[in-house]
Order: C-alpha cells, then structure tokens, then sequence
C-alpha cells in the first residue's frame, strides 16, 4: 500500500472516519528533516499494510488539519485511532521509534 495524500478535503474521510488506526506525516517540501523522515515513513507504510493507514499532509498546501491538531512545528507525526488523536511526535525519528509507536497503537 502507498502512502495517501491528505488534504483539508479528504482529512476527516480518510483519517477520522477510518476504520484502522491512522499515521499522518505533516510535513512541508522546504523541511530538510521532512525529506530524511519520508522514506521511513514509507517504509513503515508498506511493512504495516492492512494494519495501519498512512497519509502526509502538505502544511503548505492545507491550513485547516494542521491547526485543528497543534501542528506548530513540521515534521510532526500524528497517530490516530478511532477518529481520536492519540500521541504525536515532532522532530526527526528514528525508525525504531517510529515503529514502537505504530506496534502500540495497533494492538
């Protein structure tokens, strides 16, 4: 499974409504740890497939999502479940981190 691209349009039918638990990547295309973080977020994408719904959300191109979750620095991860933000992460991580997070949000 690929990555889904979020926006303010498609947010609440693809996260909020899902019937999996959710990880959203808000990133921006200027952020140089947005571009190191991407390829373990798609990693991780594909090793949770059926388990985990992944998206990124552009700040850039979408207001509405990122300020109704206190995004004020990117990257930031944001794992939901059961339409509810449960836990985030801001910063650079590393991909076992990341992991951790995403097996306990699955059990």
């Amino acid at each position: 499974m690929s990555v889904n691209v979020l926006n303010d349009e498609n947010f609440s039918a693809e996260v909020i409504d899902s019937d999996m638990p959710v990880l959203v990547d808000f990133y921006a295309t200027w952020c140089g740890p947005c571009k190191a973080l991407s390829p373990i977020v798609e990693k991780l994408a594909a090793e949770f497939d059926g388990k985990l719904k992944v998206g990124k959300l552009n700040i850039d191109e979408a207001q509405q999502a990122p300020s109704q979750f206190g995004v004020r620095a990117v990257p930031t991860i944001v794992f939901f479940k059961n339409g509810e933000a449960v836990g985030n992460l801001v910063g650079l991580k590393k991909e076992a981190e990341l992991r951790g997070h995403i097996e306990k949000l699955i059990e």
